[in-house]
C-alpha cells in the first residue's frame, strides 16, 4: 500500500484525528561491533536532539540536545546526565559511530475513544536511506504504535483489528537493522569473535590454519580504526588478535613447518612490540579517573600534569605504532600469513607430526600440557616469590585461556570448559591486578623528573606519591588473594576434570 492508501484504510477503521505529514531526518549510531544491536537499542539523532530507544516500543529512553558531531562520540565525552550514564553502561569507551541516516515522510494519526480523548498514537511512515552515492533506497513503508499512559487495553485492541481486520503484518526487523542491510552492511557490526567450524576429528593443521585465518580477518578488520584512533577497543582487538595467534603458534607449532613457522614468529612478536606502548598508555589515560579517585579528593586536581606528560606520551608512541602500522613489512606480513595458512595442508609432512592427527587430540594434548605447567609453577610461587613468577604464570595462563577459548569451547562439554574458564579468569584477575600495579607504580616512579619540572609540579609529585602508596598495596593485596584463586584452578577436582577430559 501507498503511504496514501494506509491513510485512508486507517481513518475508515478507526476513529483517528489526523495531524499535518512531516518529514523526518534521522541518523542511526553504533559501535563497530554493534553492541547497542546487541542488546536491542538504538541511538540515533534527530532534529538536534541524541536519543536512546527503547527495543521494541521507540520510546527514549534518554536523549539530550547535541549537535551533529565531527568526530567519533564517545559515552565518556557526553555532558553529565541519564544518556551519557545509561550509554556507559553498554558501550563502554566504544565510539557511537554512524551507521545511516534515513529520511521519512510521516503521517502522524491519533486514534481516540468516545470522548475523543486520544488513547493510542499512531505514525504511518515512508522511510528512505539516504545513500553517500545519490542512489537512494527505498525502505518499506512501516505503522508505529505507541501507547498513551493508562490506555493499554486499548493498545491491544487497535493492534488486533490492525492484523486481523486490515492484514497489518508484525514488522520481521527494525527499521535500523532494514536500512543497515539495504547499504550492504551487517546489522550486528564487525565481532572480534572466531567463528570457526571445528569437529574433533578435523586434521589438525585444517582446524588450525582456519582459526589462524579467523584471526587474521580480526586483525584486518580492527587495523584501520586502530590507525585512525577511533577508540581504544579498535587497537585492544587487534593486540588480542595478535597474542591468540601467537600462542596457537606457539603451543601447535607441531601442524606448521618450522623454517616457516620460526619467520612468522619472529614478525608476530614485532607485531606485539610495536602496539605495546601505545596500548599501554592508552590504559592509562582510560584510567586516569580511577587514579585521581585513590588520592584525597583535595589532590585530584594536583595530577593534571601527570596526565598532559601520558597524553603526550601516547600521542608520541601512536606516532611510532602507525608508520609501522601503514609500513610496507606489516602489508607484506599480512599479506604472506595468508598465503602460508592457505596452503598448510598441502605442504610436506615430514617435519609435521601434528598437522595429519585429529585437532581434538592435538588441542587437548596441550590444554592439558600448559594446565599441568601452571599447577606445577603455581605450587612453587610463595610470599617469598619474586613478582616475576607471578608475571610468567599470567603469561602462561593467557596461552591456555586463548587455547580453551579457540579449541576447547568448540570441540569439548560445556560443562568442562566453564568450570574451568571461571576458575582460570579470577587467577587471571588476580595476577592481572598484580602485574598492573607493579607497572603503574614503576612508570610514575620514571616520570616523576619529567612531571617535576611542570608547572604545578611539586603538588603532583606529592600526589603521584599517595597514588604509588594506594597502587602499592593493591599489588600485595592482589598478592594475598593470589593463594585462594590457585587453589580453585588448581584443585584436585579440577585436575580430574582435566586428566579425564584432555587426558
Amino acid at each position: 500500500m501507498t503511504l496514501e492508501a494506509a491513510h485512508a484504510a486507517l481513518l475508515a477503521h478507526l476513529e483517528a484525528q489526523e495531524r499535518p505529514v512531516r518529514e523526518i531526518d534521522r541518523t542511526f549510531y553504533d559501535t563497530f561491533d554493534g553492541l547497542l544491536h546487541a542488546g536491542e537499542l538504538s541511538v540515533v539523532r534527530e532534529g538536534g536532539r541524541l536519543s536512546l530507544i527503547e527495543p521494541g516500543s521507540g520510546a527514549e529512553r534518554a536523549g539530550m540536545t547535541s549537535s551533529e558531531p565531527n568526530q567519533p562520540l564517545l559515552a565518556v565525552a557526553l555532558a553529565s546526565g541519564r544518556l551519557r550514564d545509561a550509554l556507559l553502561s553498554v558501550v563502554e569507551h566504544r565510539a557511537l559511530l554512524p551507521l545511516v541516516q534515513v529520511c521519512s515522510r510521516v503521517r502522524p494519526l491519533d486514534v481516540v475513544d468516545d470522548e475523543g480523548k486520544t488513547v493510542v498514537r499512531m505514525r504511518l511512515e515512508e522511510p528512505t536511506l539516504v545513500s553517500f552515492n545519490g542512489r537512494d533506497t527505498a525502505l518499506r513503508p512501516r505503522l508505529t504504535l505507541a501507547v498513551v499512559r493508562g490506555y493499554d487495553k486499548a493498545l491491544t485492541r487497535v493492534r488486533y483489528r490492525l492484523e486481523h481486520e486490515l492484514g497489518f503484518r508484525p514488522a520481521d526487523q527494525r527499521l535500523v537493522d532494514e536500512a543497515v542491510r539495504a547499504a550492504g552492511r551487517a546489522p550486528a557490526g564487525t565481532s572480534s569473535k572466531i567463528d570457526a567450524a571445528l569437529s574433533l576429528r578435523q586434521r589438525a593443521d585444517v582446524a588450525t590454519a582456519a582459526v589462524l585465518r579467523g584471526l587474521l580477518e580480526v586483525m584486518k578488520a580492527n587495523v584501520e580504526g586502530t590507525i585512525a584512533d577511533i577508540d581504544s577497543e579498535f587497537l585492544h582487538d587487534y593486540r588480542v588478535a595478535v597474542r591468540r595467534s601467537r600462542a596457537v603458534q606457539k603451543e601447535l607449532s607441531g601442524v606448521f613447518p618450522p623454517a616457516g613457522l620460526a619467520r612468522f614468529r619472529q614478525e608476530f612478536r614485532w607485531l606485539q612490540a610495536i602496539t605495546g606502548d601505545a596500548r599501554d598508555l592508552d590504559v592509562y589515560v582510560l584510567e586516569f579517573d580511577h587514579y585521581r579517585a585513590m588520592v584525597p579528593e583535595g589532590m585530584h586536581g594536583d595530577l593534571d600534569p601527570l596526565l598532559g606528560v601520558l597524553r603526550e606520551r601516547r600521542l608520541a608512541a601512536r606516532r611510532k605504532m602507525v608508520q609501522a602500522l601503514q609500513s610496507d613489512r606489516a602489508d607484506r606480513l599480512y599479506a604472506q600469513w595468508s598465503s602460508f595458512l592457505g596452503a598448510l595442508e598441502s605442504a610436506p609432512q615430514e617435519d609435521r607430526p601434528d598437522a595429519a592427527r585429529p585437532i581434538g587430540e592435538v588441542s587437548g594434548e596441550r590444554i592439558a600440557k600448559v594446565y599441568e605447567r601452571m599447577v606445577k609453577m603455581g605450587d612453587a610461587i610463595d610470599g617469598s616469590s619474586p613478582p616475576e613468577d607471578y608475571h610468567d604464570l599470567r603469561k602462561q595462563g593467557k596461552e591456555l585461556r586463548y587455547l580453551i577459548e579457540l579449541f576447547g569451547a568448540p570441540l569439548y562439554p560445556s560443562e568442562v570448559i566453564k568450570p574451568m574458564v571461571k576458575s582460570l579468569k579470577a587467577l587471571q584477575d588476580a595476577l592481572g591486578r598484580h602485574q598492573d600495579r607493579e607497572v603503574q607504580v614503576a612508570t610514575l616512579r620514571s616520570l616523576s623528573h619529567e612531571v617535576s619540572g611542570l608547572p604545578g609540579g611539586t603538588a603532583a609529585l606529592m600526589a603521584m606519591g599517595v597514588l604509588v602508596e594506594h597502587l602499592g598495596e593493591d599489588e600485595r593485596a592482589a598478592r594475598a588473594e593470589f593463594a585462594q584463586h590457585f587453589g580453585e584452578f588448581a584443585s584436585e577436582s579440577q585436575r580430574e576434570l582435566v586428566r579425564d577430559t584432555f587426558g
